[in-house]
Formats: structure tokens, C-alpha cells, sequence
């Protein structure tokens, strides 16, 4: 009676782990995505701007904890306060007071600095609509199955955000960004987070798919900054941004933390303006989305019970009779290369321009002719 007992005991045990196993998988597939990207965007320049810069570099230590590497990182930093001549402490940038914290460490890898964040080269990241001569650094490589966090920083209104103090992006085009890369495929989720005064106004118009938003302030709020530092003579952070940070402090790549323990970050007791967050456009629920699903970069492995054959020939599609009567020829792997193309291409003719220096040395020959047969006297009817 007892083996029983026990028996039984075992098959609940191991049944009620199995559906936890279960939920746990399903939980870890659900995304759908195979890689994770990040724009970290700091848009405001000058000294007493300090904080946002720290806000971003903040983030940007965060993620690249939880695993996601440089190459998918595009950070945007309007100003260089690590080497500002006012800093007392060159090279560094603090989030914590008593300099605590240095968030810009010895591998910050800044992708666009200075006058390069500009409205235009933002939107440009995230359509994909650069020039060709464009580093893959300064690249927003995403496809469909990727996941992105966008991250914005800087002085804002009621529907725009400021740029350099001298540009600004409104909703309606930050909204129409996103709608270009979900129709050019150019992203599976998208979690977009603005720390900014009257954040809220930013996501209004939004209407593309698979999007979640949050901001640090409701539209009419400010976004008030932490952490003042006697030392440097500014503010550290932003209050939203700090406790977000705290936030991710205690997230690792394993944590089951979701977008709901998100949302609770820096109530209005703590930020004294009100977060708020729209996941109307989010297909899946936000209790099922794990934090590593946009802040780190947990690689999904697909099992499959298939079995592959890997050594089966390949089988050639059949042409259609318009295409069977057209000589396909045969080339090797050499000639097939663009470089095989370009060696054997003959020279283009090119217009004849003269050598360099000969319209000189033609007037300076004209000119001694002439000095030749009239002299000085008649130089005054060439000027």
C-alpha cells in the first residue's frame, strides 16, 4: 500500500513538472524572433545635458550584460561628455552619485556622435535608407524574426522631440518610420521607450503592428531629472531612466521577469510624474513577453523530430519548353564572381581632356609670342 502511495505520488510530481516544463517551452517559443537589436538614441548636446547622456550609456551597459554585442548595438550620442573639458574626471561618465558607477567603460563603441544625430540620419536607421558607402556599424541589419528595443532620450513636447536643439521629430513621423519597417519587414517585435517630458504624446500615433511603447511621463508632465552631483555641478540621470536601471540590474539572461514587472517600474511615488505604456498594437500578452525578449539577446533553438538527410542530391527543377530552347551555358565558380567581370571587362573610351597644365603653358606660350613681336608697349590690349 505504501509502494502505491508513493507510486502515485511520483506520477503526479512528475506529470505536474512535465506541464510546467511544457509552459516553460511554450513561454520560451512564443516570441518567434532569432535575434535582438537595440538603437540607443541620446539627442540633446551641451554640458547641463549631461543626464542624457548618462541615460543612454546606462541602457547601453544594461544590454550589452544581457548579451546583445556591438555589432547589433546603434548608439546615437549628440555630445561627447566623457571628453566635455568640464568634466573633472576625463574619459568617464557616472549615473550613480559619489561616482559610483562609470557607465562608459573601457569598450563604448559610439556609432553616430555629435552632429551625426540628426533627425534625418535616425530615420534613416530605421528605414534602412542609407548610403551605400554606409559602414555595417552604422547599420540597422534587422530582418523579420528580429526583435528591437528603441531607446530615445533628450527634451520633448506635446508630440515631438528635440534634436540638437536645433531639429525635432513629431509622432506622425516616428509613427510612419515604423510603419515603413514593418512593411519592409524589418522587424518581428519592436518595445519603444521614451524618457522625456510629456513621453506619452510620442506614442499617440502609432499604428503599426507588434509595437509596445512606454514613456516616463504622461502628456502636460514633465520628466524630472535624479541624482544631483555637487562635483560635476548637473544631474546624473533622469528619474525614470535610473530606476529602470535598477530595474535591469537584477535581470540575467536566465530571469523570468516580464513586460508587466516593466510596467511597474518607478511608480509616481518615485518618478513624481506618471509612466504610462500602450500595448493595444502588441499581438501577444504582455505577461508572456519575457525582459530578454527585447534587453538581451537569448539565442531560441528550434527542435524538430524530422529526420534531414544532408547527403541527397539535389534535384533540378524542370524548365518550361521557352526555357529549354535557350542555351544555358555553363560557368565555374571563378567565372561566376563579380571580380571575374570586372577583370575582363574592356576599358571604357573616355573623352579627351587636355593634360594637366596644358591651358597654362598655352597661354604662356601665346604670351611670349606676343612680347616677341610688340613688346611692352601693346600690353595693354590683352587686360
Amino acid at each position: 500500500m505504501k509502494i502505491l502511495t508513493l507510486f502515485c505520488l511520483f506520477v503526479t510530481y512528475s506529470s505536474g513538472n512535465s506541464i510546467d516544463i511544457e509552459e516553460n517551452v511554450g513561454q520560451f517559443f512564443s516570441s518567434g524572433h532569432t535575434n535582438n537589436w537595440a538603437v540607443l538614441v541620446c539627442t540633446s548636446r551641451f554640458w547641463f545635458n549631461y543626464r542624457h547622456v548618462a541615460n543612454t550609456l546606462s541602457v547601453y551597459r544594461s544590454v550589452k550584460r544581457l548579451g546583445i554585442p556591438d555589432s547589433h548595438i546603434v548608439l546615437m550620442l549628440a555630445d561627447d561628455m566623457a571628453c566635455n573639458h568640464r568634466n573633472p574626471k576625463p574619459a568617464t561618465v557616472f549615473s550613480h552619485k559619489n561616482m559610483e558607477l562609470n557607465v562608459y567603460g573601457d569598450d563604448v563603441e559610439v556609432d553616430y556622435r555629435g552632429y551625426e544625430v540628426t533627425v534625418e540620419n535616425f530615420l534613416r536607421v530605421l528605414t534602412g535608407r542609407l548610403p551605400p558607402s554606409t559602414p555595417r556599424s552604422k547599420r540597422l541589419l534587422s530582418d523579420d524574426r528580429s526583435n528591437i528595443l528603441i531607446y530615445l532620450t533628450g527634451h520633448g513636447g506635446n508630440g515631438f522631440l528635440k534634436f540638437q536643439d536645433s531639429e525635432e521629430i513629431s509622432n506622425v513621423e516616428l509613427a510612419d518610420a515604423f510603419e515603413q519597417m514593418w512593411q519592409k519587414r524589418r522587424y518581428n517585435e519592436l518595445l519603444f521607450i521614451i524618457d522625456t517630458c510629456q513621453g506619452a504624446s510620442m506614442y499617440e500615433r502609432f499604428y503599426s503592428p507588434n509595437l509596445m511603447a512606454l514613456a516616463s511621463s504622461q502628456v502636460g508632465e514633465d520628466s524630472l531629472s535624479h541624482q544631483p552631483d555637487l562635483a560635476i555641478g548637473v544631474h546624473l540621470m533622469d528619474r525614470y531612466t535610473f530606476y529602470l536601471l535598477e530595474f535591469l540590474e537584477d535581470i540575467h539572461p536566465a530571469s523570468k521577469s516580464n513586460m508587466n514587472d516593466l510596467f511597474k517600474v518607478c511608480p509616481k511615488s518615485q518618478c513624481v510624474s506618471t509612466p504610462g505604456h500602450r500595448t493595444d498594437l502588441f499581438l501577444r500578452d504582455p505577461g508572456s513577453v519575457l525582459i530578454t525578449d527585447f534587453f538581451g539577446s537569448v539565442r531560441k533553438i528550434e527542435i524538430t523530430m524530422e529526420t534531414i538527410n544532408l547527403t541527397d542530391p539535389i534535384q533540378q527543377v524542370e524548365l518550361s519548353p521557352v526555357y529549354e530552347e535557350l542555351q544555358i551555358e555553363k560557368y565555374s565558380y571563378a567565372d561566376q564572381l563579380p571580380v571575374s567581370e570586372i577583370i575582363h571587362q574592356k576599358p571604357k573610351q573616355r573623352d579627351w581632356h587636355p593634360p594637366d597644365g596644358f591651358i597654362l603653358g598655352l597661354w604662356t606660350l601665346i604670351l611670349l609670342v606676343f612680347f616677341k613681336t610688340y613688346g611692352m608697349k601693346h600690353l595693354k590690349h590683352i587686360f
